[in-house]
């Protein structure tokens, strides 16, 4: 039997996971739900998420945004926005808590 190969992309990203038997979604797709709403919102690439946090009135996601592209790399502009999600993760609103150099260490 021939074993199905995978690329550098599919190996190094661990597999999405449904809790069987709930509806609720998990920290995970709450993650990649907020970030892509934000990135849709506010036109510009994110980065990741640094922070996922769930909360009496559903989650708190940190997602950190390239705001500004800049040569070299380390001049880059990033911002980190505090996303707010209902209990099955739809976006209720997001601010901008932090704006940073890719270079700068934090404080």
């Amino acid at each position: 039997m021939a074993q199905k190969s995978r690329t550098r992309e599919e190996s190094a990203r661990p597999p999405a996971r449904k809790r069987p038997g709930t509806a609720a979604p998990g920290p995970g797709e709450v993650a990649r739900e907020a970030a892509a709403a934000l990135e849709e919102l506010i036109s510009h690439s994110t980065e990741g998420v640094s922070a996922v946090r769930r909360t009496e009135e559903g989650w708190d996601v940190a997602v950190d945004v390239l705001e500004v592209a800049r040569i070299p790399d380390t001049t880059s502009l990033l911002a980190t926005y505090e996303v707010k999600a209902g209990p099955r993760g739809e976006l209720l609103e997001y601010r901008r808590v932090r704006r940073y150099r890719r270079g700068a260490a934090d404080e």
